[in-house]
């Protein structure tokens, strides 16, 4: 069957059937693992926290946006309680 019909079939644009993802480098996932075992240790840290105090004392220096680009690919973030709320936030 030709790629525009499993396109028009599934309802998607023919780009999406052509892109590949591309792996993370290397050192990406280093950062990310550390990031993965502090936030353990951490749950309330967010990204200005875990880059700021945590990760620099480490020697890792990575920005505030790449800390947020990271932890949000991971899926996880600060637990803490929500402004006008009575449940924490989701994490």
């Amino acid at each position: 069957m030709p790629l525009r019909r499993q396109a028009a079939v599934l309802q998607l644009s023919r780009r999406t059937l052509y892109y590949e993802p591309r792996p993370a480098p290397v050192a990406d996932l280093a950062t990310m693992q550390r990031i993965d075992e502090l936030h353990l240790d951490y749950p309330f840290a967010g990204s200005r926290r875990m880059m700021r105090d945590l990760l620099r004392g480490e020697g890792i220096a990575i920005g505030r946006k790449r800390a947020v680009t990271m932890m949000r690919r991971m899926g996880i973030g600060a637990l803490y309680r929500r402004p006008n709320t009575s449940k924490p936030a989701p994490g």
